[in-house]
């Protein structure tokens, strides 16, 4: 086989298939890295999913896991495996951007736990992907660094805030990938680019070393092509942390235990009634009730539920949202760290700041930072952002109601398919209701997956199929995920992410 055929079978395995082959030798971990490397060389150029790749410190890291697995030491499923890293992630001496011209050239002196957690599993990071500013999206094109582009096609959005991470998987430049979801930022991407995303129980993974765009919601998780791949690369991340306040003190359910297992024999699923119809594109309906129909079919005994508080849900969250990064994003002041304009001796400290952040920071991020200052202001506290909790616990009742009825609740995962690159970015509104199912879970801090049904009939596109679980039940969305998974493979003759067009 040819170095170019090599590469090209390389890339399109799983992660699983990939850590067994290095485990036994059959191939190096160097080998895998470089094929990678190739592949973002490649085709990154048209995809723009990575912000920044190290081809020289990733080939030396995968040579020091070779070396290890060499001498016995396997340090985890994944090692030797590449992935890609949301470009919020606090790296040592790699550059972190959030997607914004305010950070560039930062380059943190510490690790985010999930970093650490990464190098000590054995895991060879790729670089950094591409992402809306500061996370504040549903496109990847609010970058401060250009949109990146579906694989699908490349005139269309691969969802966002994560898309740079969603399309370096779908692209086959990575097998897996670590997200942030505060709103669906994980699963939205994920179900447009016919890939599998999770978020996990909040404060289940580590938030220490994240950049926060709102601290009560936003929950770093994995992403990759399949079910199996995205459970063994939970388990290495998940788990307390004691340096985040938020991290929860308990046992990691066994997510691979449930992937395998697959069995949703007898299991109750509730089809969330406010999370269909009118606004879901039909190709997504239809597509969704086919996934349904595959459910029952193993078992499962398919229920409507009703949570009637959800229809605020998208109100409450651009109100909660806008307050807490408003408060978070006060750090980005040209002082301390990123660019600085302005500092020329003439101008006052408070000028200085004013001129960093009118040009470091782009047009979504200005505008979440108003309104969220105004929401938190004086005389406004009580009837914007206090009203917005109140419908925060509503929202988190109607789960609790629901899950007392059901195991797992389901919905699509995005109303529409990938929408052309261009089409909403002058009406923020259009754009915010692309996450008006997968917000909810983020209210409540639930764990939520989303994972390929097909493509729409009349566009040819993925469509996510969502999985919501109660907190701290992560395990039930792999069980659900993987018989469903399952069976769409029997029925298509492999993944979804196989037919995706060659760039």
């Amino acid at each position: 086989m040819s170095d170019a055929s090599l590469n090209s079978d390389l890339v399109r395995q799983s992660a699983a298939t990939l850590a067994t082959a290095i485990a036994r030798g059959e191939v190096s971990s160097e080998q895998v890295t470089q094929a990678h490397l190739d592949r973002i060389a490649e085709v990154d150029g048209q995809v723009n999913a990575f912000l920044f790749v190290d081809p020289e410190a990733s080939l030396a890291r995968a040579r020091e896991v070779d070396a290890q697995i060499s001498s016995g030491i396997i340090a985890s499923p994944l090692a030797g495996v590449p992935i890609a890293l949301k470009d919020l992630l606090a790296t040592r001496g790699v550059p972190t951007t959030c997607g914004s011209k305010i950070l560039e050239g930062w380059i943190p002196p510490y690790n985010a736990t999930i970093v650490e957690r990464l190098e000590s599993a054995g895991v060879v990071s790729l670089g950094k992907t591409n992402m809306d500013e500061f996370a504040m999206g549903s496109s990847t094109e609010n970058s401060g660094y250009g949109p990146t582009h579906n694989p699908w096609d490349l005139e269309r959005i691969p969802g966002g805030s994560g898309g740079g991470s969603a399309a370096a998987i779908a692209s086959f430049e990575a097998p897996l990938a670590i997200g942030t979801d505060t709103g669906g930022s994980i699963r939205q991407p994920a179900a447009v680019t016919g890939t599998v995303g999770v978020k996990p129980t909040y404060g289940g993974v580590s938030r220490y070393g994240i950049v926060a765009l709102a601290s009560s919601l936003d929950q770093a998780g994995p992403c990759a092509r399949s079910v199996m791949d995205t459970a063994l690369l939970h388990s290495i991340i998940a788990g307390h942390d004691p340096r985040d306040s938020t991290s929860i003190n308990a046992p990691v359910p066994d997510v691979i235990a449930a992937a395998k297992s697959g069995d949703v024999r007898g299991m109750r699923i509730g089809v969330i009634k406010q999370l269909q119809g009118e606004g879901f594109q039909s190709g997504v309906i239809s597509q969704f009730n086919a996934a349904l129909e595959i459910l029952a079919g193993l078992g499962a005994e398919i229920v409507e539920v009703s949570c009637e508080h959800f229809q605020y849900a998208l109100g409450a969250y651009y109100l909660i949202l806008p307050s807490e990064a408003s408060s978070n994003l006060a750090r980005f002041d040209g002082m301390r760290f990123g660019i600085r304009v302005g500092d020329d001796g003439q101008h006052s400290v408070e000028q200085v700041m004013s001129a960093t952040r009118e040009a470091g920071f782009g047009a979504e991020v200005k505008r979440r930072i108003m309104l969220g200052t105004y929401a938190l202001s004086s005389g406004y506290y009580d009837a914007y952002y206090g009203q917005a909790q109140k419908i925060r616990t509503l929202i988190t009742r109607d789960f609790e109601a629901a899950f007392a009825q059901v195991d797992v609740l389901v919905s699509p995962t995005a109303p529409t398919t990938a929408f052309k690159l261009g089409a909403k970015v002058n009406d923020p509104l259009a754009m915010y209701l692309n996450d008006i199912a997968t917000i909810p879970v983020n209210l409540a801090g639930n764990c939520a997956m989303s994972l390929p049904a097909g493509l729409a009939p009349e566009d040819g596109l993925p469509v996510g199929f969502q999985i919501i679980a109660p907190a701290m039940a992560d395990d039930r969305l792999y069980k659900v995920g993987s018989a469903l998974e399952a069976a769409l493979v029997d029925k298509w003759g492999g993944l979804l992410i196989d037919e995706v067009p060659s760039l």
